[in-house]
């Protein structure tokens, strides 16, 4: 609950519920106060073992009773008791001592303990460079894993990465998180729930129920999703194309604007350059750029398929591009000052990335892949 949702279940204002969580300084005539403190034995057993439960282990353990019996007599899981005697037991003769176990247990337990990513200097320059070149915390894990494979000091998992700018998240330090995530958020936004929407073309659409399967299961390469990101007023824009076998990315420059004509004639000069086995459909959304998707189908020999209104999911790959792009070209800005050169240099860099959907390659390296199967 909140606080003011708590404060008003028991029938308090909303400042002596903060004051009692919280405590309070001394002020003026007002005396300190320290927060009040739960003395409620709780109502379930610890997920941590308690002295009893290792007098209990240790004696069932002399007896000779298997992990399962052990753990079935308190309530513990297997795995909770396999845990703590591999943990506790004595380092040298590997038995297990229920008293010994608990002060093992009580010097652990400790808190704040110091974080992995504060004590090795190494690993943290690891992980700031990687964030510097904008790879994401879960990318970064995996490259760490892969460069060394012989030294767990150098492993950390994503989670790990998240917690640290989490926690560090303060004043100065908000906006050098901000930077680091690709969001710039620190809290989720909620979805909203837009309303239905009409078709706008004239040309009749085909819709996404249409699309071959082989582009649903992205089995067979050459099959693309394609949107647009909108700058500052909604005067510019940049077309993004990702392919869904691969997630190789393309950029659209569009230095006449956002019209149907300019979207037209730029995606017709942007896909031209792929071979043929390698523009197989295009999956939109049901923007008004795309009213001339006929004349382009005809041109180019590329049908274009139309997802279902406010459904984004169907176009996921290219809605999470979308996102990494905006790392480079904030909303808010004028998108009509980057060069086709600025475009190529941003999407080179996000075919270089790896991907954990790809096992960890490069879209770069599938794609080289298979214009070297085709030649």
């Amino acid at each position: 609950m909140t606080n003011k949702q708590a404060c008003g279940l028991v029938g308090v204002n909303p400042k002596t519920g903060r004051r009692w969580r919280n405590g309070r300084n001394a002020s003026g005539k007002n005396k300190a106060a320290s927060p009040i403190q739960s003395v409620a034995s709780p109502s379930a057993p610890s997920r941590y073992p308690c002295e009893d439960d290792r007098i209990h282990i240790a004696d069932r353990l002399r007896e000779r009773a298997t992990i399962r019996q052990i753990a079935a007599e308190p309530g513990r899981s297997p795995s909770t008791v396999s845990r703590e005697i591999r943990r506790n037991r004595h380092p040298g003769n590997g038995q297990y001592r229920p008293h010994a176990a608990q002060a093992r247990a009580d010097a652990r337990r400790p808190r704040p303990k110091e974080r992995k990513l504060a004590a090795n200097a190494e690993l943290h320059r690891a992980v700031r460079d990687h964030l510097g070149r904008r790879l994401s915390p879960e990318q970064i894990a995996a490259v760490l894993r892969r460069d060394f494979p012989d030294r767990p000091e150098m492993h950390v998992t994503h989670e790990t990465i998240y917690q640290a700018l989490y926690v560090q998240g303060r004043g100065e330090l908000r906006r050098e998180l901000a930077r680091a995530l690709r969001t710039g958020r620190t809290v989720r936004k909620p979805r909203r729930r837009p309303g239905q929407r009409q078709p706008r073309f004239i040309n009749p659409m085909i819709m996404i129920s249409g699309r071959p399967a082989e582009a649903e299961d992205r089995a067979v390469p050459g099959h693309w999703e394609g949107d647009l990101i909108i700058g500052k007023d909604n005067a510019s824009a940049i077309g993004t194309l990702v392919e869904r076998a691969t997630r190789y990315v393309m950029l659209v420059h569009l230095p006449h604007g956002r019209s149907a004509e300019a979207v037209h004639d730029a995606l017709i000069d942007t896909l031209q350059a792929l071979p043929a086995h390698l523009t197989r459909s295009l999956t939109w959304d049901q923007g008004a750029e795309m009213a001339n998707h006929a004349a382009f189908s005809l041109a180019t020999d590329i049908p274009v398929y139309f997802c279902d209104p406010a459904s984004p999911w169907q176009r996921g790959s290219n809605e999470n591009t979308n996102g990494l792009l905006r790392q480079y070209f904030p909303k808010g800005s004028d998108l009509s000052g980057h060069t086709p050169e600025d475009l190529v240099a941003v999407a080179a860099e996000l075919n270089g990335r790896p991907r954990k959907t790809l096992g960890w390659d490069t879209p770069a390296e599938r794609l080289a892949k298979l214009l070297a199967e085709a030649s």
